[in-house]
């Protein structure tokens, strides 16, 4: 069977592919400690989970705007207005399910056949995905390890031309937990400008930081607002992935735009999770404080562990909830490695390869999951190793 050309260049996330087979190691009796799904190991907080249900019992199960409903926009604005030091209206955004159609639709609307897209190798596959099917030219940064995991500046000054239609960036980052630099995101900035490229930033674990630090918005920056694309949602610091529940945040003309692809395609997002969202935003937030600060706790854990393995070197990690260590002394390929420990520890965790070619030499290991199931799984990573 014949398909569109546009199709012939997907594969599964590795993600998936990682807990597909430990998913059939375990229903063979292995026991697996899970380290590789980038999911809030909590439930969704008992006020918005309680908002969700009563929005059902009380019929909020019809069609909405496809942009999303206008009180949730109105406090999406806000919040995120607030966090960031910009003044963002409602109409500038655009509710989605889930953040993925927010870095798709913005691609699609503004990437034409042979358009450069500069994006960060290691990074989430989509990127270079919906580069691809939008019939762009996907152009990868590899980002430092020593300069907290951001771009390689003097290769992003080589890639960045007249073709440059558009810069992904990502901070706090999947698969780093690297947070740029402010002085980083003001190079970028500069060059976005001098070559009127737009700048679409994925902000999903911008809450998710640690050590009293901040991920500063390069939207926030004199100059960007008018043409940034902020990407965001509620999966990660609500613990809400199951809901579908993402927004972005771009210029009026943009937004209306994008709405149109919603409407052809997915029509509007699930009426009663966005009462939802309402609730996660206005709602009490000492539920996220608490799970970042578990998550400090267990990123400390995870990263004093892996630097006491041979062969392997992490840094701390500055947000999300990812470490990403080097993995290049042990002599082995990042997959053959994640397999051996998979296959031999019964620990479920990603080659850094699966998040582009910079990526090998890396893994990435999760922890939203317990302390208690790191350790387990770091001590059976020392004896395999």
């Amino acid at each position: 069977m014949s398909y569109a050309q546009r199709t012939s260049h997907l594969k599964p996330e590795g993600a998936y592919a990682v807990l597909a087979k430990a998913n059939q190691l375990e229903a063979a009796g292995k026991e697996i400690v899970h380290l590789e799904i980038g999911q809030p190991d909590y439930e969704t907080f008992s006020n918005v989970s309680q908002a969700g249900i009563q929005a059902i019992n009380q019929g909020k199960t019809r069609y909405t705007s496809p942009a999303g409903m206008p009180a949730l926009r109105e406090v999406i604005a806000a919040d995120a207005g607030r966090r960031r030091g910009m003044q963002i209206h409602p109409e500038e955004v655009v509710v989605s399910p889930g953040g993925k159609p927010n870095l798709f639709f913005p691609t699609l609307a503004l990437i034409e056949p042979g358009d450069e897209v500069i994006y960060p190798d290691p990074g989430f596959p989509t990127y270079e995905a919906m580069i691809r099917v939008a019939g762009g030219v996907p152009v990868a940064v590899p980002l430092l390890e020593h300069n907290q995991f951001s771009f390689d500046l003097a290769v992003f000054d080589r890639m960045i031309n007249s073709r440059t239609k558009m810069i992904i960036l990502n901070s706090p980052s999947n698969p780093t937990g690297g947070v740029i630099p402010l002085a980083d995101l003001e190079h970028i900035a500069a060059q976005a400008q001098k070559f009127d490229a737009w700048v679409m930033t994925d902000e999903l674990y911008t809450r998710i930081v640690y050590d009293g630090l901040e991920a500063p918005s390069i939207a926030a920056l004199p100059g960007m607002q008018s043409r940034s694309i902020i990407v965001d949602g509620f999966s990660k610091t609500y613990s809400m992935t199951g809901w579908r529940l993402g927004y972005g945040i771009m210029p009026r003309e943009l937004a209306d735009r994008v709405g149109l692809l919603l409407t052809h395609s997915i029509g509007s997002t699930a009426h009663f999770t966005q009462f939802a969202g309402i609730e996660a935003i206005s709602g009490p937030q000492d539920k996220v404080d608490e799970m970042v600060e578990e998550y400090q706790r267990r990123r400390n854990v995870i990263v004093s562990g892996l630097n006491s393995l041979p062969g392997f070197s992490c840094q701390i990690p500055q947000g999300a909830f990812y470490a990403f260590p080097n993995i290049t002394g042990t002599g082995r390929s990042s997959d053959e490695l994640a397999n051996l420990i998979l296959e031999k520890a019964g620990v479920a965790l990603l080659p850094g390869s699966s998040f582009g070619k910079f990526g090998e030499g890396y893994l990435r290991l999760s922890y939203a999951n317990s302390i208690a199931n790191i350790e387990i799984g770091l001590e059976r990573i020392r004896k395999v190793l």
